[in-house]
């Protein structure tokens, strides 16, 4: 959709080479969520670490994200005008 639109996007191998907390906790704030929101909760790790655990802190699910990346939910855009979960793939075009 980005390449339709004329932009060239630069594209992270988030699974090569995985973002680290603070980086995540950056994310968050430009998206306005919470970690659960940008957690795929239907990963194979999110049930076998108990992420589901409402006991566990923002920082313990930063961490597992960081040492999961796969439990991340993506596309994530970051553009001059704001950052957007590309879930739907029409909420990207808010920031373009």
């Amino acid at each position: 959709m980005l390449r339709e639109k004329g932009i060239e996007p630069e594209i992270v191998e988030y699974l090569e080479a995985p973002p680290d907390a603070a980086k995540i906790e950056g994310l968050l704030a430009q998206l306005g969520m919470e970690p659960r929101e940008l957690m795929r909760k239907k990963e194979k790790e999110y049930k076998e670490l108990g992420l589901a655990d409402g006991a566990l802190s923002r920082g313990e699910l930063i961490a597992a994200m960081a040492s999961h990346p796969r439990l991340i939910e993506r596309p994530i855009v970051v553009s001059e005008k704001g950052t957007a979960l590309g879930r739907p793939t029409e909420k990207i075009l808010e920031i373009l």
